[in-house]
């Protein structure tokens, strides 16, 4: 008797080989949280949709997906720390513009 071999059945064999590609979902979050909401919401959604990808069988779908996780959470990264260090720049700016006003009156 013979085992069943259709997709989804026991004994099937999936047309690709390894493990799949990194989601990056655990960056793509902290991006989202910590760094910058519209970059960081794509992001989880190509992380998302790595995984499903590759149980499907599109590698070159989830390997896709995970470069553009990448991306924007790398983006989103970047983003918040030029926000942060601009807003760093500012609060000096109106310190020392306060500085300067106390020691003219």
């Amino acid at each position: 008797m013979s085992q069943p071999t259709g997709p989804g059945q026991y004994g099937a064999q999936p047309p690709y080989q390894g493990a799949p590609p990194n989601n990056y979902l655990v960056w793509a979050i902290l991006a989202t949280v910590l760094c910058c909401l519209p970059l960081g919401v794509p992001a989880i959604v190509f992380s998302s949709q790595v995984n499903s990808k590759w149980a499907a069988g599109d590698a070159a779908g989830a390997l896709e997906a995970s470069n553009k996780a990448k991306q924007f959470s790398i983006w989103a990264a970047i983003a918040g720390i030029v926000v942060v260090v601009g807003y760093l720049i500012f609060l000096f700016a109106l310190g020392g513009l306060a500085l300067l006003q106390a020691g003219q009156s």
